[in-house]
């Protein structure tokens, strides 16, 4: 690394504080980046030196080993929210940096009229951890708003845009999740470009919950601070709304992914489902675009015997993790968790469900250093 970045990099600096799980040894060193060139010539510095690299955005979606991070940890504080165009005809085109709060953009669009992104609202976490993920919740993925991403590729050196089609969205994946470098990912998101409608009213309601709340059907707008607000009230239930006080929410949000599975596969785990719970129960079904079938890892969950609050029997009190006391999908700090306590807890539920119904769940945020 040359000099100037040898002088901003911090040795030794603890990365629990910088994730919403709370977990996670020092890193050797972290840098902390404010501008998109800065954040291209800190990834190419650790790269040419051939050391290990960890992109950190909000944190909200990684669990970090006790042991820390070997290597140099990149914070990202990019910024920058950029209109391009807004009318009537082609909506409005918003350019935003990498490291600019999610939600602050969520609040940013309803504000301006700007729909596509409200049912979105409340999620932690960086703008440019969402095409990553292709991040989605009550109805919405980002992927039916994102026009580009802009990203440095680590193996070719160089600034590429990949458009909508080029990024292999599905469900909470997307060729920057599944294209590895390094032990890491090969695509640094530095920007995404987002295409949103203009309009006062949200896009159509696609959650039946959240239709409920608002007293409206399943397809239907409504203005677009009602949709937020509606969201925000049914995560906050849910204890995924970060809030310093509510240690349901020091989590990674949704721990596991619905699983989709084919056919063949739903019909068995049906079957299975009716031999144990009884013949009137079985688990849900969803459509999934690729004909296979989506059912949910929060039943599954559920009913094989991890209720919400449960805590892996017999550890001294008071117990470092347990399951969200609000619902089975997080697996939360209750304030003094480590790392392998985040682990140990939610691999016991894996093993758990796959016990009882040969579905093997597949967790969501990314681990680092430590394995389920």
């Amino acid at each position: 690394m040359d000099e100037a970045t040898q002088t901003e990099a911090l040795e030794g600096a603890r990365i629990a504080p910088l994730t919403t799980m709370r977990v996670g040894g020092p890193a050797a060193r972290l840098v902390t980046v404010d501008t998109t060139y800065d954040l291209v010539d800190a990834v190419r510095e650790v790269d040419d030196a051939d050391e290990p690299l960890l992109v950190l955005g909000g944190g909200s979606n990684v669990v970090v080993s006790d042991a820390g991070f070997p290597g140099t940890v990149v914070l990202v504080r990019t910024a920058d929210v950029r209109v391009e165009s807004a009318d009537a005809c082609s909506g409005a085109t918003v350019r935003v940096e990498a490291g600019a709060v999610w939600d602050d953009v969520v609040v940013r669009a309803v504000d301006e009229g700007w729909a596509g992104i409200e049912a979105l609202s409340g999620i932690p976490g960086s703008v440019g951890a969402t095409p990553i993920q292709n991040v989605g919740a009550y109805g919405q993925e980002v992927a039916q708003t994102i026009a580009q991403v802009r990203v440095w590729d680590r193996v070719a050196q160089e600034v590429r845009t990949f458009s909508t089609l080029d990024c292999g969205f599905t469900y909470r994946h997307s060729i920057f999740k599944g294209t590895h470098y390094r032990g890491g990912g090969r695509y640094v998101v530095l920007e995404v470009v987002f295409q949103l409608e203009i309009a006062d009213l949200s896009r159509p309601i696609g959650y039946a919950d959240l239709a409920t709340q608002l007293d409206a059907a399943v397809g239907d707008r409504v203005p677009l601070a009602d949709a937020r607000g509606a969201v925000l009230a049914q995560r906050r239930r849910r204890g995924m709304v970060l809030d310093e006080s509510d240690r349901d929410t020091w989590s990674c949000g949704s721990f596991f992914t619905n699983p989709i599975l084919s056919v063949g596969e739903f019909d068995e785990l049906e079957a299975r489902a009716h031999l144990i719970l009884g013949p009137d129960v079985g688990p849900p079904r969803f459509a999934d675009p690729h004909g296979n079938v989506k059912t949910s890892a929060a039943w599954l969950i559920e009913r094989s015997g991890f209720g919400k609050g449960y805590a892996i029997p017999d550890l001294p009190e008071p117990v470092p993790a347990s399951l969200s006391t609000k619902h089975t999908l997080a697996v939360t700090n209750r304030g003094a968790a480590t790392a392998t306590d985040i682990v140990d807890l939610a691999r016991r539920v894996r093993d758990g469900v796959e016990e009882t119904f040969g579905v093997r769940l597949v967790n969501e945020p990314v681990l680092v250093g430590v394995a389920l």
